[in-house]
């Protein structure tokens, strides 16, 4: 071992992801050089020089360092696939926590291949996953393990929160995570929150994080209990009320603050002679007090942002005899072609 050697920081194997995000944003991660296993319960992340701000077990020389490759693709052509078939793998993917989450097309060729290699470009992950939908009231997950360990159960963190959740059983949106951290950033101390579809605590922990006191709902039995785990994982179960019910079903008033993150949830429920009505809508403007804010996510097509959510909402609003000030319309991400994840942010008033 020489002074000359590269610098890398040893961390526990399960703090690897968020160890490298704190180590990006710290500006000392070292992306020229793989992450490699230091005994069998740490990984050796490379750095650029000693963290100052990120906690590490150690920082140690580290010999023989292996060049990272930059790309998929360019490892996959390194061991002789061609174009034709580099063009079927997948362009995109995640990293949650210990797992990778693709999507593979069903023409791709070698997925254990695939698989394998993704791993090797991520060393903190040990579990790979073909992502195939979401089905069912409870939005549960289809996917399929295609390399690795195959444990399903990880613990992701963003931004300081922590998630923990099993991608087997229950969804993550890994397009939602700007959105996630905005509302741990907008929600004041003090302020009393509905989220109505709380999940695991996708909104209700970063906003909990920040002081808020939230009223999470959630009828989805095993969202629920990581809801509950998560609560406790981020030292907030005393601000956080959870209920596993339908958010329907909840009494509650006179909060600064709703969330309907399912973007669902503003579909009308029929229209008649009497005009349109809503399944849930109803409800978050009946729990909001005067002046409270309305977060409402919406699946809409590119052509109608935003005149179809904020339609729906004065509807709502008119019906319930409430007020609508529309303090923004955010595109989240891309939904399907053509159609963009949106979130509506509006005042809520009361009719004179």
């Amino acid at each position: 071992m020489s002074d000359d050697d590269p610098l890398a920081a040893i961390v526990p194997k399960p703090d690897g992801e968020r160890t490298i995000d704190a180590l990006r944003e710290e500006g000392v991660y070292d992306d020229s050089r793989k992450v490699r296993e230091a005994g069998g319960d740490a990984l050796a992340l490379p750095v650029t020089a000693p963290p100052t701000e990120t906690a590490v077990r150690e920082v140690i020389r580290q010999p023989n360092p292996e060049p990272r490759t930059h790309g998929l693709e360019e490892m996959l052509s390194e061991r002789g696939w061609d174009d034709g078939e580099l063009e079927r793998v997948p362009s995109s993917w995640a990293v949650i926590g210990t797992v990778i989450l693709a999507r593979f097309e069903e023409d791709c060729p070698r997925e254990g291949e695939v698989g394998e290699a993704l791993l090797e470009l991520h060393g903190s992950a040990d579990t790979v996953l073909a992502r195939e939908g979401i089905d069912g009231t409870h939005r549960e997950p289809s996917v399929r393990i295609v390399a690795g360990a195959g444990d399903t159960e990880t613990v992701h963190t963003e931004h300081g929160t922590r998630y923990a959740l099993d991608l087997a059983r229950v969804m993550f949106s890994p397009g939602n995570k700007r959105e996630r951290a905005r509302m741990g950033e907008v929600v004041e101390e003090g302020e009393r929150v509905l989220d109505m579809f709380a999940g695991i605590g996708y909104f209700a922990l970063p906003m909990a994080r920040a002081d808020a006191r939230v009223t999470a709902i959630e009828r989805n039995p095993v969202a629920f209990r990581y809801l509950l785990e998560n609560a406790v994982l981020n030292g907030v179960e005393d601000r956080i009320d959870a209920y596993r019910a339908d958010c329907r079903d909840v009494e509650i008033d006179e909060v600064d603050r709703v969330v309907m993150g399912y973007y669902d949830a503003s579909e009308p429920r029929d229209s008649g002679e009497t005009g349109t009505s809503y399944e849930y809508l109803p409800s978050a403007l009946g729990a909001l007090r005067d002046g409270g804010v309305l977060h409402m996510h919406e699946t809409t097509p590119e052509s109608e942002i935003p005149e179809r959510p904020v339609s729906r909402l004065r509807e709502a609003a008119a019906n319930a005899g409430r007020t609508v000030d529309v303090l923004d319309t955010r595109r989240v991400k891309s939904y399907s072609a053509g159609v963009a994840h949106v979130v509506l942010d509006a005042r809520v008033g009361r009719s004179d």
